[in-house]
Order: structure tokens, then sequence, then C-alpha cells
């Protein structure tokens, strides 16, 4: 079975999410950039699909989002003391490598776009290495786009490889980031790798991350 639709209140999202910006411009001078390209509140469900360098990507990535959000994490993290609790609570769901995960993950998804909610996806799978190389993007996203016809809207965090990378125990600070929010995009094909492709170009477009 999907796993149940969850969200935090509207205001409680609010007040996270400015919270969260607070804190990352004070500890990583975070840059916002594109956000003119975010969808306003209350546009169709859509994918927000963006390379991982950090376990702080969701915060940073949904905070200017004013739609509610629905995020898919690994699932391992749901069993992290505390940490899972609240990712629940903010909207998250689990997924593994596993096949059968995949397809209730997928389940979900699809309603979570059919509800309305901006679907934070990391196609990447884990965190990118010290030197920011992208790591192959799998076909999940675009599928799950795909199938709805969704608009995806590419982001690109830059500087998070510096911050807290795979292999580093805890966060650096005081470091730059930025995270870019590129033009959405329609899926005009059948093709998920030929999909993921051009999502993959949109979001390598800025700068050496």
């Amino acid at each position: 079975m999907p796993a149940e639709l969850q969200y935090p209140s509207p205001i409680v999202a609010r007040s996270l999410k400015s919270i969260a910006r607070t804190i990352s411009k004070v500890l990583w001078r975070i840059e916002y950039v594109g956000l003119e390209n975010i969808p306003p509140a209350g546009h169709t469900g859509y994918v927000v699909a963006a390379n991982h360098q950090t376990y702080i990507d969701p915060v940073w990535i949904a905070s200017p989002i004013s739609q509610k959000t629905q995020f898919m994490a690994f699932d391992g993290a749901f069993g992290w003391f505390f940490i899972g609790r609240l990712i629940r609570y903010l909207g998250a769901f689990p997924v593994s490598q596993n096949a059968r995960s995949f397809a209730a993950a997928f389940r979900t998804a699809i309603r979570a776009l059919d509800d309305g909610a901006a679907l934070v996806i990391f196609p990447e799978g884990a965190r990118q290495i010290e030197t920011g190389e992208l790591l192959e993007m799998k076909e999940g996203a675009m599928r799950i786009a795909i199938a709805r016809r969704s608009p995806v809207l590419p982001v690109t965090i830059v500087g998070g490889n510096r911050i807290w990378p795979q292999g580093r125990a805890m966060p650096r600070v005081f470091r730059s980031l930025q995270i870019v929010y590129h033009e959405p995009f329609l899926p005009e094909s059948d093709d998920a790798r030929i999909e993921t492709q051009r999502l993959k170009e949109r979001i390598v477009s800025v700068g050496n991350h």
C-alpha cells in the first residue's frame, strides 16, 4: 500500500520554512537564484528534481516553495531517532532500492502530484562526494513526471559538496551556498532515459558543482 500523504499545517509549514531560511543565511550564506521560476501556490502538482549534496538539501530547496510539499526520501532515514518522525511529519515518504518499495513509492508520488503537491526528488539517490561530481541519475523522477505529464522544476545546488558530502559526519558552517531554480519543463516523450538526460543537462548547466 502507498504511504498516506501527510502535511504540516500551513502556519507551521510557513514558520518552519522562514526559520530554515534565516538559519541558512547565517550559517551558510545561502543565496537563492531563479525564484521567479518556482510555480505559484495553487499550481498543479509538479516534480522538483535536484542534485544531492547534503542531508539539508530538502530543507534548502523547499524553503522558498509556498506550495504544499512532499519528499521522496531514503527509507533508512525513517528509523533515525527524532529525524524519522520529523521528516514524516513534514511530508516525506520512504523509498529503497528494491522493486516492491519503489512501486509503492511510485504510487504515493502519483497521489502527491494528483493532490497538487510539489514533489521533491533527488534522482542521484545518494549524496555526492566532496568533488561535487554528479552521480548517475536514476530515471524514477522522470518516470513519475511522464506518468502525469507533470511539470518538472530542475534545481541545482552549488557549494553543498563543500559543506556536507559523503564521508563527512557533520556539516561545515560559514561556507557559501547557492540554490538555483531553473525554468520548469514538461516531458516531451515517454522515454524516461531521454527525459532524464534533459533534466541532467539543466541541473549541470550552472558552474562547477
